[in-house]
């Protein structure tokens, strides 16, 4: 899933293909999601990375008979030009939603398996007519090669939580809210409900199935019959019933229920359209969401224990390039050797998100990934930008630094100094106080705000255990009020990007505790952060303190993994 991917011919023709089968289809107009129909991230089929080149994790793309439209966040508006070309005008959402660029009297096709009525509604604000196409208009040419991996139950001792325990909790829920099912449409949240995963995702343990639970704890499941029928024999739950994927509407319409709460985040406008043609709908968001997000003491532990682990690999992949910084190093040599230091460990399974590894100028394309087309060698004179991660049985990590290999501008040293403070007052927030992410993320910034700098990005997303590296609800962002509670997981991560020049990101994972009755952050990351991009002269005494304590835990924890010359490094590089 190279983020600059090579320019080919197919997009121009597969654009051809898509705006000629318009006037058959009485449209002016159509809208490609990201997602597939689980709505999941990192979606093995992809149909806008097919129809505009783009393959950034998020974006919207409108076709219409003589233009085309790309939207996407700030992270990916410098990369998505690059990848489209002139093919596509690029909008940053939020600060343009589609309804606000197009004419009233369009007609847009777009495919209801794919899109719930809250994105449509976002996007589109009820302002132009939209015609729902049921039969595929695009034909991808990427195939699911995960499809005959079977899904397999966790067991009880390493999620903390019993299945029907968790059920029982929920069915409170259901009755309190006097519904009598919940229609779990989101994979991630079956995955965590009934203590499963599977392998239907490239960087999640994610298994592609949907549920119906109604009070009496019965479950329906649905999904490929192959990966699923045998996974709970010996785990207890006997009032289970499995059916294929395509049995789930006529499931849904002989179905004798009053009230079900779906998920809005995930229910597509094809079943919540027949549901709400049959039943009432809940106003409350499916609970999973937040039930999920508080991680208890085992998560929590073996979280812990998981970046001991990645700390080590990252510890000993900072050393080797440190190390070897007068050899031939590209971008997707380095992406290699980190990922061969995680795989020394035997919990390591794979990444939790395609590695960005970039230096110089690529750093400043915020979610860049190295192709063979854009790769560059690591160079001394330029920062070099890391973010990864690992899942582990059981524990997900993400972890950015950012290094040099030579004394560096001041301007770039105050910088990086400037998102270290911004990540050390997000680290050491009182949460009881702060309450919220939206709160936290001005203490991100302020810091960078003070020199008129600032970054186009989150401060911070929720982490999944052994899930999604990115979880909601909650995350330290300018938009994001959920309130932030004991056992929830975030990121730290800060940053400032100079376009065609160099990027710069600092990440962390942390988790809430309380202590002394106030909630804190606690660092679950160990790898040293790169003093030799520090200007000391803009840290304050209680900065320097928390980066020697920071430092401190880093060694404790993981120096008895290391060999005699790495512990040399590290002590000297700390």
């Amino acid at each position: 899933m190279d983020q600059i991917s090579k320019k080919t011919k197919m997009i121009p023709q597969k654009l051809n293909e898509l705006k000629n089968k318009f006037n058959h289809h009485e449209i002016d107009g159509y809208v490609v999601p990201k997602n597939d129909e689980y709505f999941s991230e990192f979606a093995k089929i992809d149909k806008l990375k097919t129809i505009t080149g783009f393959d950034g994790s998020f974006g919207l793309a409108i076709i219409l008979k003589k233009k085309n439209f790309l939207f996407v966040d700030g992270r990916y508006t410098e990369q998505a030009k690059i990848q489209t070309g002139k093919k596509f005008k690029i909008f940053e959402i939020p600060k343009k939603l589609p309804y606000q660029i197009l004419g009233l009297r369009l007609n847009l096709g777009f495919d209801p398996t794919v899109f719930t009525s809250r994105s449509l509604l976002y996007y589109f604000r009820n302002k132009v007519k939209l015609t729902p196409i049921t039969k595929t208009i695009i034909n991808s040419n990427i195939t699911n090669d995960r499809s005959l991996r079977k899904f397999y139950s966790l067991n009880p001792k390493v999620v903390g939580e019993t299945v029907n325990s968790k059920i029982k909790r929920l069915i409170q829920i259901l009755k309190k809210d006097k519904s009598d099912h919940i229609f779990i449409s989101a994979p991630e949240n079956v995955a965590w409900l009934l203590n499963i995963r599977g392998r239907d995702n490239p960087f999640s343990p994610i298994p592609n199935c949907r549920i119906i639970i109604n009070t009496k704890g019965e479950v329906s499941f649905f999904s490929d019959i192959k990966k699923s029928s045998n996974i709970f024999k010996k785990r207890g739950l006997l009032r289970i019933s499995f059916y294929k994927e395509s049995r789930i509407e006529s499931f849904l319409g002989k179905l004798k229920a009053k009230k079900i709460i779906i998920d809005k985040n995930s229910c597509s406008v094809l079943l919540e359209n027949l549901i709400r043609s049959k039943f009432k709908i809940s106003k409350i968001e499916d609970p999973l969401y937040l039930m999920k997000s508080i991680k208890n003491k085992v998560e929590i532990n073996k979280t812990i224990e998981s970046h001991i682990y990645d700390g080590v690999a990252v510890t000993k992949f900072l050393y080797w390039i440190k190390k070897n910084q007068n050899k031939k190093i590209s971008e997707i040599d380095a992406k290699k050797k980190l990922e061969s230091f995680r795989k020394q460990n035997k919990n390591y399974l794979f990444p939790s998100f395609n590695t960005i590894s970039a230096t110089g100028k690529n750093g400043s394309i915020i979610h860049y990934r190295a192709s063979n087309k854009t790769c560059r060698d690591i160079k001394q004179n330029d920062i070099y930008l890391c973010d990864s991660g690992g899942q582990y049985t059981f524990g997900t990590t993400d972890v950015t630094r950012t290094i040099s290999f030579k004394a560096q501008a001041k301007n770039i040293k105050d910088a990086f100094t400037r998102v270290l403070k911004g990540h050390i007052a997000v680290a050491t927030a009182n949460i009881s106080k702060q309450k919220t992410g939206s709160n936290i993320d001005k203490l991100a910034r302020k810091y960078l705000k003070e020199v008129k700098k600032d970054f186009c990005h989150g401060t911070g997303h929720g982490v999944g255990y052994f899930l999604n590296v990115h979880e909601g609800p909650q995350a330290i962002s300018r938009r994001n009020n959920i309130k932030l509670r004991e056992g929830m997981i975030l990121s730290n991560e800060p940053g400032f990007y100079l376009q065609g020049k160099y990027g710069i990101r600092i990440e962390n994972l942390v988790y809430i505790k309380k202590e002394k009755k106030n909630l804190v952050f606690k660092n679950l990351t160990l790898a040293p952060i790169d003093i030799n991009l520090i200007n000391f002269k803009l840290l304050s005494s209680q900065e320097k303190k928390y980066l020697i304590n920071y430092h401190f835990e880093v060694y404790s924890k993981i120096h008895k993994f290391l060999s005699l010359s790495e512990k040399k490094w590290l002590i000297k590089s700390i």
